[in-house]
C-alpha cells in the first residue's frame, strides 16, 4: 500500500509540473515520467521486501517528486529531467541501502543521459551487447563493484546460462556421457616418416564418443566436438587412457579411412578426450546425472 501511494504521489507531482511547460514538451516529459515512475515502483517493492519497515520507499518518493517538479519549473528538457531524477535515486540508494557507486550506476543504467549514447542492446536469450567502449567500461566497473560488495552472492558461474543457449541437444548427450564415463580414447593418424621428420597429419582428434553417447545426427559429430571445445567444456589431452580401449576405436570406419589415406605403415598417435574442470562443474550444475 505504501508503494502504491508513493507511485500516486509521483504521478500527481509529475502531472502538476508538466502543466507548466509547453504542450509538446509536456507530452514528452509525461511519457518519461510514467516510465520512470513504473521502474521506481518496482524497485520500491523489491527494496521493501529486503529492508522491510524502513522509510526507503517514502524517502524515494519524496526526493524523486521534488526533483521532477523542480526540473519542470526550471524549464529543463526531458533528458535533463531524467538525469536529475537518476541523480536523486543514486543519492538515496547510497544512503539507505549502503551500496557502492559502481552498483548504483548499474541500478540506474536505464536512465538516459544527456550525451545521447544508448545503453546495452538486448539480444535473444537475455544476453546484452555493449554499444561502445564506454559501455564496456561501465559494465567492467560494475563487475568490480560487485566483487567488492560483501552482500553480493552468485550461486553459479554466469556463463552457464549463455552456454546452455549455445548447445545442441546432441552436445548435451555427449557431455552427460563424458561426465558419467570419464576420459575417452582419441587418436591422430599421421603419415609415417623416418624419425618422424616430415610426418604429416592426415586426420586428428578422431573419437567415437558422439556415437557412444547416442547422438541423433552422427554426421554432425565433428561439429559437436568443435563447439564443445570452443565453449571450454572439453579438451584433447596428450595423456592416453588404458591401451586396450583403443582397440575398438581403431577399427571404426572413420579411423580406417584415415589409415588408408595415410599410405604405407601409417602412424597412430594415441590421446584422450576429457572434460575440462570448467566442463565438469558445468555438467554437475546443469544436468541431473
Amino acid at each position: 500500500m505504501t508503494d502504491d501511494r508513493a507511485g500516486q504521489d509521483v504521478a500527481r507531482a509529475g502531472s502538476r509540473a508538466v502543466e507548466r511547460s509547453s504542450d509538446a514538451e509536456s507530452r514528452q516529459i509525461s511519457n518519461e515520467a510514467r516510465l520512470i515512475r513504473g521502474v521506481f515502483r518496482a524497485a520500491g517493492m523489491a527494496a521493501g521486501s529486503a529492508v522491510r519497515g524502513s522509510r526507503w520507499a517514502v524517502e524515494t518518493t519524496f526526493e524523486v517528486t521534488r526533483e521532477i517538479t523542480q526540473a519542470a519549473l526550471d524549464g529543463e528538457s526531458s533528458t535533463d529531467l531524467a538525469e536529475r531524477t537518476g541523480n536523486a535515486l543514486r543519492s538515496i540508494a547510497r544512503s539507505a541501502l549502503g551500496v557502492t557507486e559502481g552498483s548504483v550506476r548499474e541500478i540506474v543504467s536505464y536512465v538516459p543521459t544527456s550525451n545521447g549514447t544508448g545503453g546495452p542492446h538486448p539480444l535473444p536469450g537475455g544476453r546484452v551487447r555493449s554499444a561502445n567502449g564506454e559501455e564496456l567500461r561501465r559494465r567492467g566497473d560494475s563487475l568490480l563493484a560487485r566483487s567488492a560488495d560483501v552482500y553480493f552472492t552468485e550461486d553459479v558461474h554466469p556463463a552457464y546460462d549463455r552456454i546452455l543457449d549455445e548447445l545442441a541437444p546432441d552436445e548435451a548427450r555427449i557431455l552427460r556421457f563424458m561426465s558419467q564415463n570419464g576420459a575417452q580414447p582419441s587418436v591422430d593418424v599421421r603419415t609415417n616418416r623416418p624419425l618422424g621428420i616430415g610426418s604429416e597429419l592426415v586426420q586428428g582428434d578422431l573419437t567415437s564418443v558422439p556415437e557412444q553417447a547416442g547422438v541423433r545426427y552422427p554426421d554432425r559429430s565433428r561439429m559437436y566436438l568443435i563447439n564443445l571445445n570452443r565453449l571450454g567444456l572439453t579438451h584433447t589431452s596428450e595423456d592416453p587412457v588404458v591401451l586396450s580401449r583403443y582397440m575398438v576405436l581403431e577399427v571404426q570406419p572413420v579411423v580406417e579411412a584415415a589409415l588408408k589415406k595415410a599410405g604405407r605403415a601409417p602412424k597412430i598417435v594415441r590421446k584422450s578426450l576429457r572434460l575440462t574442470e570448467f566442463g565438469a562443474d558445468f555438467c554437475r550444475t546443469c544436468f541431473t546425472l
